[in-house]
This record gives structure tokens, sequence and C-alpha cells, in this order.
């Protein structure tokens, strides 16, 4: 029961930024000669308990900042005022100390993990080399300083405009490298190429969300990449940037002949971005509102009826359309590469 509650504490509907790439990280490296599936799943397990301590460090530093109380004074202009962040220590049913102890436990695991894993590659490869165990001690020494960073201060990134590209470059390269290195033992340009596009995408869904929160974040003084960028004009070429490199990177490394071309699959997907692009620009313009039913291919919206009463379908129709860019993403390489594993 603890544990169930400190899994929602944690957002762990947010998993699927963390768990999605790691498990595309051990198919693409299930059929290297080195790979080991206990390692593999030590990874993915260490990554995602990471990623829930990284959540609950973020509580934890807002909630030192006081920002709460900038939220209730803006509470009729966004959907991220609309909401209580941490409402467990809102309520004191969780005090700071406790949060703090919870912190530890996640990422006691996670370097629980990551140690069995280093002990087992230092000792199969050694440390020095291009394949040496030192690539886990580097990636994680630098995921841990972002993710750390992202609230704490002294840097406090995320409160500088840049907690959506520190996020997209962990839950990516940072990610699938060391997953894919913990799984197999080397590192391939393969996942390096299909890390990047998995980056954006994961930047993708934060920057929609502050996309949309301009206002809101601005009265209370949350700095934001959207923020950062100012002009509409930016946002937009930003956000078609974030959504089309992805596709482009994938293009162009099949045509340099370094990925199949059962990737370009992927491009089923592009209707989805040319929507969401299309969906902020017209927010931009200050048309904020959605279809009342989304079409079934922007993928699953939850019980849609409940988002509308609740009346924050102009925010969730397009952050989970981001959401399902990056998921039906990685599906189709995830499929992909099982395919190509077998065939």
């Amino acid at each position: 029961m603890v544990l169930k509650t400190w899994f929602k504490n944690a957002r762990s509907v947010s998993l699927m930024q963390s768990g999605m790439p790691a498990l595309l990280a051990v198919v693409m490296a299930a059929d290297q000669s080195g790979f080991g599936l206990w390692q593999a799943l030590l990874a993915v397990v260490g990554v995602m308990s990471a990623h829930l301590g990284m959540n609950l460090a973020d509580d934890y530093f807002d909630y030192k900042a006081d920002m709460h109380s900038d939220r209730d004074r803006v509470i009729r202009k966004g959907f991220r005022a609309m909401s209580v962040k941490y409402p467990y220590l809102i309520d004191g049913s969780v005090t700071p100390d406790g949060l703090l102890r919870a912190i530890l436990s996640f990422g006691g695991i996670a370097v629980a993990c990551g140690g069995v894993v280093f002990i087992s590659r230092s000792l199969s490869g050694g440390f020095v080399g291009p394949n040496g165990s030192w690539w886990i001690l580097a990636i994680a020494t630098i995921a841990c300083l972002l993710g750390w960073f992202y609230s704490a201060p002294p840097l406090k990134l995320a409160y500088r405009g840049l907690g959506e590209i520190v996020i997209g470059v962990i839950f990516g390269p940072l990610l699938m490298t060391g997953v894919y290195y913990s799984a197999c033992g080397m590192v391939s340009v393969d996942v390096v190429m299909v890390s990047i596009p998995v980056g954006l995408l994961v930047l993708n869904i934060l920057f929609t969300h502050s996309f949309i929160e301009r206002e809101s974040d601005a009265a209370s003084n949350k700095m934001t990449l959207a923020r950062l960028l100012g002009s509409n004009t930016a946002n937009m070429a930003a956000a078609y940037l974030i959504n089309f490199l992805p596709y482009l990177i994938v293009v162009v490394s099949v045509l340099l002949g370094d990925m199949s071309v059962w990737y370009l699959l992927v491009l089923v997907m592009v209707p989805n971005s040319v929507w969401l692009c299309r969906s902020l620009s017209a927010f931009n313009r200050g048309e904020t509102g959605v279809p009342q039913k989304p079409q079934w291919w922007l993928g699953p919206m939850g019980n849609w009826d409940q988002v509308r009463a609740r009346g924050i379908d102009w925010f969730l129709m397009r952050w989970l359309a981001a959401r399902n860019i990056l998921s039906g993403f990685c599906a189709i390489v995830f499929v992909v590469r099982l395919v190509l594993l077998f065939f």
C-alpha cells in the first residue's frame, strides 16, 4: 500500500517517457553477441527508478521554493495552475523529510541496479577501451547531475528555460545509450541515431505543455523553453523543428544506409505531428478549442467525457497528442527491430 502511494506521488503515469525508450534500447541490443537479459532488465528497472526519484525531487525543490502560492494567484489562467502538483505535501500526509527519504530510496534502487551492471560489464569487458564499463560511469554521472540540477540549486536548470532540453537529453541519448551498453556491453551508431529522435519527441511533450502554458507560467514567474523563446513566431518555428526533425533524421539515416528501409514506417506518425503543429498554431491565434471527440488516429486519450467535464480538453488533447507521437514512434521502431531480429 505504501509503495503504491509513492508510485502515485511520483507520477508513475509518466513512466512511458523512460520505459518506452529503455525497452527500445534493449530490443536494439538483443542481436549483439554480448547481450545479457538480466543486465538489460536491471538497466530498465534502474532507469525507471531514477525517473520516479527525479519526479519526486522536482516536487521537493518546487515545494521548497513555495511555488504553489503563485499558482493559487493564477488559478484561472491555465492547466498548470488548475492542478495541485504535490497534494501529498500540501495536505500534510507526507512531510518534506519523508519525501526526501523516498527520493533517496528510488535513487538507491537505481544506483544498486547500475552498480551490479557496472561490476558485471567490468568483469567481462574491462573498464577502459572503446567498450569498457567507463561508459556506464560516464553516462550515469552526467544523467544524475542533469537530473539533480534540473530543479536543485545552484543551477536550477528548469527555472532557466532549459528544463525541456535537459529532459530530452536524459530520456533520449543518455538513457538509450546507457541501457543499450548495459544490455550488450558496447555502443553502436544505430542506437545513437534512434536515440536523438526519441529525445526530441520526449522534449516535444514538455515543450507542448510549456507552449500552451506561457501566460500562466509568466504570471507565476516560471521560466520555460517557450517563454525563453519569447515570440509566437519563434515558438512555432521550434514546434515544427522539434516535431519533424526526428523523421528527417530517420530518412537521412536510411538514405545513408545506417538504418533499414523498414524504419521509414515511422512516417505514419507524420499526420499526428502535422495535427499537433496546426493545433498549436491555432492556439497562438487565440483558437483554444479542440474537437468534441479526438480522432482515433491521434491515439489513446483516456476517458474523454471526464476530461471534457473537467474543462481541460483544450489542454489535454494537445498534450496527449504529443505523448502519443512519442509512444507511436517508439512502438513502430520496436516492432521493426523485433521483425528484423527474426527475419
